[in-house]
């Protein structure tokens, strides 16, 4: 049974103090839009986990099939369908995979910060604050890149990271999963936080395709899953609202997954009313109609 002391001390308020998103057009001729966005976490997606997979290759496999066959074939199918998307890498795996790294870059996407091991930002953690600034170090060393954009490993946000965040200048994040459309954070002290875009949860193809000796679920078949995404996506286009990607090179880079996103990818961009944009682009959107509506 639950502490009962432990319960009764909840604070009886909603855990999001911000008010729904605020409904601003977007650009025109777009009457709705689309986040598209890749967490690189490579091996750091397992030793975040547990340290000691380290040691366990196969297991590390999984996530180095990232720099080796995922992120080039995701690469490429952006390059063909003439799309530019937000890349959330950990700092350990721009460190692991340098010529990974760079390539992303040197196709025109957006770098966003994920966070030095993957490790998960409980509330308390002791690991926050340098999980943050080894991954700005790693990505501004590196590769030159100083993020506006951070979505959180494992997608968990504390208090204490959402006020360190701010701090360090990042613009928007991208991890919470109660909203349709971008809003602003309220940190616990009543100030301004990031901007938020939040994560559409039927996009997490790792909740969808990822099939390890670890994982208690069968792969999902296509039809599944394009079935979800494009009912998710014609809904959210009635709305007028905003869907937000959370793709990773070693679900989505495997064949019969790239198949799947190619399609679905392909359909999006047949969509003549969805803006497919950035997170620096969307969140700038954003800004720009908060300011007049000031």
């Amino acid at each position: 049974m639950p502490d009962s002391s432990a319960i009764g001390a909840f604070p009886v308020r909603p855990a999001n103090l911000a008010p729904p998103a605020p409904v601003f057009p977007w650009p025109a001729p777009f009457t709705a839009a689309m986040f598209l966005s890749f967490d690189v976490d490579a091996e750091s997606a397992w030793t975040g986990k547990d340290p000691a997979h380290a040691a366990r290759l196969v297991t590390m496999s999984y996530g180095g099939f990232e720099a080796r066959v995922g992120t080039p074939m995701l690469l490429e199918l952006l390059r063909r369908l003439d799309l530019r998307a937000t890349f959330f890498i950990t700092g350990w795996t721009v460190e692991a995979h340098p010529a990974m790294a760079e390539s992303i870059l040197r196709a025109g996407h957006e770098i966003g910060h994920h966070g030095y091991h993957h490790l998960l930002p409980d509330p308390g953690a002791p690991h926050i604050a340098e999980e943050l600034d080894r991954g700005f170090a790693v990505l501004k060393r590196r590769l030159g890149v100083v993020p506006q954009g951070y979505r959180a490993p494992s997608g968990e946000v504390c208090e204490e990271l959402r006020a360190a965040l701010v701090r360090r200048g990042i613009v928007y994040t991208s991890s919470f999963r109660d909203d349709v459309r971008p809003y602003r954070h309220v940190l616990a002290d009543g100030t301004p936080g990031t901007v938020e875009l939040p994560v559409t949860a039927s996009y997490d193809d790792w909740l969808l395709g990822l099939t390890n000796r670890f994982s208690p679920r069968p792969i999902f078949p296509r039809e599944h899953v394009l079935s979800i995404w494009k009912d998710e996506l014609d809904e959210t286009r009635d709305w007028g609202a905003m869907v937000t990607t959370v793709l990773h090179p070693q679900c989505s880079g495997r064949p019969m997954r790239l198949r799947l996103l190619r399609e679905f990818l392909t359909y999006a961009r047949s969509c003549r009313d969805l803006w497919i944009a950035t997170g620096t682009e969307i969140a700038a959107h954003f800004l720009r109609h908060e300011a007049g509506a000031a």
